[in-house]
Order: structure tokens, then C-alpha cells, then sequence
């Protein structure tokens, strides 16, 4: 825990990290996923007007157009486009070399952008091309592409760079095995690998691997997934630790807080998401406070290696993962 009296710090602006590729990146953004329709567009206005300079949309989770209504409404009158960074995923059918280009020009023209901050290849493995973003095979089971490598679709990734459509290129739920593979072969390197990461799952061997390769992270499901389709009902709830808490009443900040801050605190990029304005702007009021050694120590104590995101499937009433099958399927590693 935190000294006595516990340290608060005036506001400041938000922490920025500089890429490998030279561009820099707002700490805390807002995530997207399970955002519906309907609700999206003023999530990302609220987040704007709260001071967010940093959205995480992907092409799977349906709602770029929406996003796009809400960057229209803001950019220009609110904030200048440049001012924002947007990253955005390739999902996984679009892997194919021939394929890549397409799938980043159709996200563009939904988010009504010229250009991408960063592009990720969402997950390392492929399903069959084509524009059913979840193809099924006739048993109901995922339709793999296992025909084509990571590195291929890599390669093209390279290529958006040179033609001007994203600024900077990285990878999403790549195992520490997979970043070495992309490493052995990049002519430019992940400028970021996103993944799961919170005080449940710190993801230290693989921040490791990736550190050694100057790679960072991006923290997705930061606190916990409480509203995770594969959610099982005897999953901890990360905001209910004790831990948490404690550390927050020192600083008048809540379990949720203190988890954001121990990203920003551990070098991670960030992305909380929510589409309530209250919220959304109480995951960006961490800039006042830091946390000590000894709450960092007190936070890794925590850990379980929990891992709560696992894209799953009912099997004869039995929830799997739905592409533990999969070659190139990352969270077959330990890490």
C-alpha cells in the first residue's frame, strides 16, 4: 500500500508513448467491443468531450460506421482529426495477401478516415475468406484458412504503411512464440502486440518477450470483463478485489481506477471501455494519482493468470474454445 499520506499529483495531460515507428500514442483510450449500435456513436462524443484521444474500433465488432458518425460530428468542430488517434483490426478473414488491403479500405471508408494511427492483425489465425466474418462449416464449427502464415498476412500489413493508409502496423492476442516468428521475418516490426492484461492476468512473460523486442502492449478487458459472453459463473470479479479497493480508498479512486493506473503505471497502452458518459470519464480520471511501489507489489500479488476472454462455443452443452483446433490458434501456449 501506499504511503502515508497517500501521493496525489495535479492533473496532467495523458501519458503518450512514442512507437517504433515514431508516432505517439495516448496511454488510455476508449474501447469499443460489445458497444451495440445505437449506443456507440455517443460513447465516442462522450469520450471526446471527456478529453479521450484514443479509440479502439476492429472490423468485427460491427460498429465502425457508427463510430464514424461520431469522428464526423467531433473532428473539425470538437478536435482536429490529427489530434485523435484510431487504431483499428484486421479480422481474421481477410488474412489472405490479395485480401488485406481491401478489408483496411473498407474500415476506412466505415470510420469515414484517410488514414489509420495503427492497424493490427487481430488474431493470428485465419477463418475462410469471404464476407461472412464467422463461417461455418455444416457441424456448426469455425471454417479455418490454415493455409495461410501469419507472416504472409504480415507482409501485406507492410505494404499499407508505404501506400499511406495507416501510420503504424502491430499485432492483437499473438503468442510469445508468434511475435518471434513476426520478428524473423518483418521488414518493419509490430509497433504494438494487444492483448488481455489486468491485475489477474499480468501477462508477464509474455510483456517480457515483447519488451526484449521493444514491442508494448495494449491492455484489453482491463477490468476483468465483467460482461463477457463466455463469462462462466464461478469466474472471479477482478472489481470486487479486496486488494483493489484498499489501494483506491487511499486515493479516493475506485477498484476500477486503480486497475487503469497500474497500466499506465506498468508502461501499457490502455483501453477501458464503456458506454456510459459517467464512466467513461471516471477510466480517464486516473491522471491524478500514482501508484507506489508498494501498491504495485501488492497488485502483482493478485495475480492468477486468469485469463477471462476466450472466444468459446457450446459442444454438447459444454463451453470450448471455439479455435483451440487451429494451428495457429495463440492460447494453446502457456504464453
Amino acid at each position: 500500500m501506499a504511503e502515508e499520506p497517500a501521493a496525489k499529483m495535479a492533473k496532467t495531460e495523458q501519458p503518450m508513448l512514442t512507437l517504433s515507428s515514431g508516432h505517439k500514442m495516448p496511454m488510455i483510450g476508449l474501447g469499443t467491443w460489445k458497444s451495440k449500435p445505437g449506443e456507440v456513436k455517443a460513447a465516442v462524443e462522450a469520450a471526446i468531450d471527456a478529453g479521450y484521444r484514443h479509440i479502439d474500433c476492429a472490423a468485427i465488432y460491427g460498429n465502425e460506421v457508427e463510430v464514424g458518425e461520431a469522428f464526423k460530428a467531433k473532428f473539425g468542430s470538437t478536435v482536429p482529426r490529427e489530434e485523435v488517434f484510431v487504431t483499428s483490426k484486421l479480422w481474421n478473414t481477410a488474412h489472405k495477401k490479395e485480401n488485406v488491403k481491401a478489408a483496411c479500405e473498407k474500415t476506412l471508408k466505415d470510420l469515414g478516415l484517410t488514414y489509420l494511427d495503427l492497424y493490427l492483425v487481430h488474431w493470428p489465425h485465419a477463418f475462410q475468406a469471404g464476407d461472412v466474418m464467422l463461417p461455418k462449416k455444416e457441424d456448426g464449427s469455425i471454417a479455418y484458412d490454415e493455409e495461410t502464415e501469419p507472416s504472409e498476412t504480415w507482409a501485406a500489413m507492410e505494404e499499407l504503411v508505404a501506400a499511406g493508409l495507416v501510420k503504424s502496423i502491430g499485432i492483437s492476442n499473438f503468442n510469445a512464440r508468434q511475435v518471434k516468428d513476426i520478428m524473423g521475418m518483418c521488414k518493419i516490426k509490430p509497433a504494438m502486440n494487444q492483448v488481455e492484461r489486468h491485475p489477474y492476468f499480468d501477462q508477464n512473460r509474455l510483456m517480457k518477450v515483447c519488451s526484449e523486442f521493444g514491442i508494448p502492449l495494449t491492455a484489453y478487458c482491463p477490468l476483468g470483463s465483467g460482461d463477457n459472453p463466455s463469462r462462466k459463473p464461478d469466474d472471479p470479479v477482478l472489481l470486487e478485489d479486496k486488494v483493489l479497493a484498499e489501494i483506491g480508498a487511499q486515493y479516493g479512486k475506485s477498484a476500477a481506477q486503480v486497475a487503469i493506473r497500474w497500466q499506465v503505471d506498468s508502461g501499457v497502452v490502455v483501453v477501458p471501455k464503456s458506454v456510459n458518459p459517467a464512466r467513461i470519464a471516471q477510466n480517464l480520471d486516473v491522471l491524478d494519482f500514482k501508484l507506489s511501489k508498494e501498491d504495485m507489489d501488492a497488485i502483482a500479488a493478485i495475480n492468477r493468470d486468469w485469463r477471462c476472454n476466450v472466444p468459446s462455443i457450446v459442444v454438447d452443452g459444454v463451453m470450448k474454445a471455439r479455435d483451440a483446433g487451429h494451428k495457429h490458434y495463440p492460447f494453446n501456449d502457456p504464453f
